[in-house]
C-alpha cells in the first residue's frame, strides 16, 4: 500500500470542508449538510489528483501533455457521474455546489500565504496606466516593443 502524503493545500482544503460540514450539520438541515458532505467529498478526491497529476507533468514524471489531458478527461467524467448519481440520489444542489466549492478558498488562502514577500516597497513597478512606457508593453507579446516597432505600429 502506497503512503499518501497529502501537500498543505490539501489538507487546509480538507479542514476548512470539516469545519463548512460541521457548521452546516449545525445549522442547516441534514440533507444539506450530507450533500455538503458529499460534494466536498467529490471534490476533494480531484483536487488531490489534478494536484499529484499537475506535480507529475511539471516534475517531468508525465512525458508531453497528451497523457495529463487524457487523465484529466477521465478525473472530469469521473467527477461530472459523481454529481449526476448525487442529484439523482435526492443531494440538495446547493449543498453539493458549495461542497464542490471547498477548493477555491483553500487555494486562495494558500496563495495568500506562499505570496512573494516585499522587502522594499521602492523596488515594487509603477503601476501608473498614464505612463507612457504602458503603450510599450503588450500582453500578446509578452514584450516591450523596441522603439523601432513601435512606431511602425
Amino acid at each position: 500500500m502506497s503512503n499518501l502524503r497529502l501537500e498543505p493545500v490539501e489538507r487546509l482544503n480538507l479542514t476548512l470542508s470539516a469545519g463548512a460540514i460541521a457548521t452546516s450539520f449545525a445549522v442547516a438541515t441534514p440533507l444539506f449538510a450530507t450533500s455538503l458532505a458529499l460534494g466536498a467529498a467529490l471534490e476533494a478526491f480531484n483536487y488531490g489528483a489534478l494536484h499529484r497529476s499537475a506535480r507529475a507533468l511539471f516534475g517531468g514524471a508525465i512525458q508531453g501533455g497528451g497523457p495529463w489531458v487524457a487523465v484529466f478527461a477521465m478525473r472530469f467524467v469521473f467527477l461530472s457521474v459523481g454529481i449526476i448519481l448525487s442529484m439523482q440520489a435526492g443531494a440538495d444542489p446547493v449543498g453539493l455546489v458549495i461542497g464542490l466549492s471547498l477548493a477555491m478558498p483553500a487555494t486562495l488562502i494558500m496563495a495568500w500565504i506562499n505570496r512573494p514577500r516585499v522587502t522594499d516597497p521602492e523596488t515594487l513597478p509603477a503601476l501608473d496606466a498614464d505612463d507612457p512606457e504602458w503603450d510599450r508593453w503588450s500582453v500578446w507579446r509578452v514584450r516591450e516593443l523596441p522603439a523601432a516597432e513601435e512606431e511602425d505600429e
